[in-house]
């Protein structure tokens, strides 16, 4: 178990920030909320519109870090680029190869394998497209290091497993950086509620 005082976003500490299509904040022993999806999960005129409006709030706002903005403009920028892609998501679109029983099992055992040695496991979704997982890495692992070895190890397993072959899942996966008890309460209710979907979900606490 990991320390509770230590466990969340600590908005006076240092900050490594990378950045592909999305920015990726990073504060080494912290707990995040990531999501990965299925290559074929959003439809390429959505993928293309996000773009599109992140060039366009860029261009408006600047690109500041998450701490400079004003409440308004951070609540705007999520309902933007993280509410609606969530929504999305949760819609159903492509082959949805991850509502077979085979596949979520190789997920789960993935996300099992090294909790308590590289991560600890929060609670976790594995829906029709997408992942969504609770998941605090160990002083000295990189976020990157454990989405890296999941996404690989389940790609190639469930590929063979079901008969396949090409890319499974999107390349980018959505991570931010849990800020407060009440956060993590709000995001663990949403990833329980998954299961009404038909998801499977293992409610689970890091704290």
């Amino acid at each position: 178990m990991m320390d509770l005082s230590s466990l969340f976003f600590d908005e006076h500490g240092g900050v490594d920030v990378r950045r592909r299509n999305l920015p990726h904040w990073r504060q080494e022993g912290k707990l995040y909320f990531v999501t990965w999806r299925l290559a074929d999960s959003i439809p390429e005129e959505k993928r293309q519109a996000i773009s599109r409006e992140r060039e366009a709030f860029i261009r408006a706002h600047g690109d500041p870090a998450m701490t400079q903005m004003s409440p308004d403009l951070k609540r705007r920028y999520h309902q933007l680029f993280s509410e609606r892609v969530q929504r999305w998501l949760d819609a159903g679109h492509g082959s949805c190869l991850l509502r077979k029983p085979v596949a979520v099992q190789v997920v789960c055992a993935a996300l099992h394998h090294f909790d308590g040695v590289r991560y600890v496991l929060g609670s976790f979704a594995v829906a029709g497209n997408h992942v969504h997982v609770l998941v605090a890495p160990m002083p000295g692992i990189r976020l990157s290091s454990v989405l890296h070895s999941w996404k690989s190890y389940t790609a190639k397993v469930i590929n063979k497993a079901v008969g396949r072959s090409g890319t499974l899942w999107q390349d980018e996966s959505y991570d931010h950086l849990v800020r407060s008890a009440a956060s993590l309460h709000r995001i663990e209710e949403y990833i329980h509620a998954h299961q009404m979907q038909g998801a499977y979900v293992e409610r689970r606490t890091c704290l």
